[in-house]
C-alpha cells in the first residue's frame, strides 16, 4: 500500500514536470522564432507601408520557412505528429501579436491597424498536410514548400488589400500605405519615406506579384532541406527522445 501510494506521487510528480518542460518548450519556441522573424524580415512585418508586392512576398515565406522545418524533423521523426509548421506559427503568431500589443500599442500608442503581423498559419497547414499525407520530408519539401511560398501573398490579401488603394495626397497619387509611411515617422527607419510599389521586377511583364511568389516558392524549397536536416541532426542524438519505431503495418506501407 505505501509503495503505490509513493508510485502514484511519483507519476503525478512526472507529469507536473513534462507539463513544466512542454510549457518551457514552447515558450523558447516562440521567443527564438520571434527573434529570427524580427531580426531577417522586421521591417517587412512591422510596418502595414511595408507589405508591398515586390519584396515582401519574397523575404518573408523564404526565411520563415526555417524554424517550422526543424519543428517538423523533430516531432514527425520523433512522435509521428504532423503538426510541427502550424505549432510553430502559431507560436510566432502569438508572440506577435503580444509584442505588438505592449510594444507597440501599450508603449508607443501605434495604431494596432498599422503594425498588425502577417499570417502563415495557412501555409503552415498545408505544409503539415503534405508531411501527413506523404510521410516523406523530399516530397514535402518539394511540394509543401512549392506552396508554402505560393500562398503566402493570397492567404494575407484580405488583410491588406484595403491600404493598397489609391489616393491623393498634396497633389501626389500614392497607397493608403505610403500616406501612412508619410505622416507616421518612424525613428527606426530613417533613410527612407518609403513608396512600397516602386520595384525592378516590373520589367516582368508588368506584375510583380507572380514573379515574387514564384522566386519565393522555388527558394523556400531549397531553405526548407536544410533547416531540415539540421532539427533532425541537433534533436536526433539527444538522450530526450526516442526515435520513432515503425509498426510492420506501416513499414509495409511505406
Amino acid at each position: 500500500m505505501q509503495y503505490s501510494q509513493v508510485d502514484a506521487e511519483a507519476r503525478a510528480i512526472g507529469r507536473k514536470f513534462d507539463l513544466v518542460v512542454l510549457l518551457s518548450t514552447f515558450l523558447v519556441l516562440i521567443a527564438g522564432f520571434h527573434v529570427h522573424q524580427m531580426l531577417v524580415a522586421g521591417d517587412w512585418s512591422f510596418w502595414v507601408d511595408w507589405k508591398d508586392r515586390n519584396w515582401w512576398p519574397i523575404v518573408a515565406p523564404i526565411l520563415e520557412i526555417t524554424f517550422p522545418a526543424a519543428t517538423q524533423a523533430v516531432l514527425w521523426t520523433k512522435f509521428r505528429m504532423p503538426i510541427g509548421a502550424t505549432f510553430c506559427c502559431l507560436g510566432l503568431l502569438f508572440g506577435e501579436w503580444m509584442n505588438r500589443y505592449i510594444n507597440f500599442y501599450g508603449w508607443t500608442h501605434y495604431p494596432l491597424n498599422m503594425v498588425f503581423p502577417e499570417t502563415f498559419i495557412p501555409a503552415a497547414v498545408v505544409l503539415d498536410i503534405v508531411l501527413m499525407l506523404t510521410g516523406n520530408w523530399v516530397v514535402t519539401a518539394l511540394v509543401g514548400g512549392e506552396l508554402w511560398g505560393w500562398l503566402f501573398y493570397p492567404t494575407n490579401w484580405v488583410m491588406i488589400a484595403p491600404y493598397h488603394l489609391p489616393v491623393e495626397y498634396q497633389g501626389a497619387l500614392m497607397s493608403l500605405a505610403d500616406v501612412i509611411n508619410y505622416m507616421y515617422v518612424r525613428t527606426s527607419t530613417p533613410e527612407y519615406l518609403r513608396i512600397v510599389e516602386t520595384g525592378t521586377m516590373r520589367s516582368f511583364a508588368g506584375g510583380v506579384t507572380g514573379v515574387a511568389a514564384f522566386f519565393s516558392a522555388f527558394v523556400s524549397v531549397c531553405m526548407y532541406v536544410p533547416w531540415w536536416l539540421m532539427g533532425a541532426y541537433f534533436f536526433g542524438s539527444t538522450k530526450f527522445f526516442k526515435t520513432y519505431e515503425a509498426t510492420p503495418v506501416e513499414a509495409r506501407q511505406h
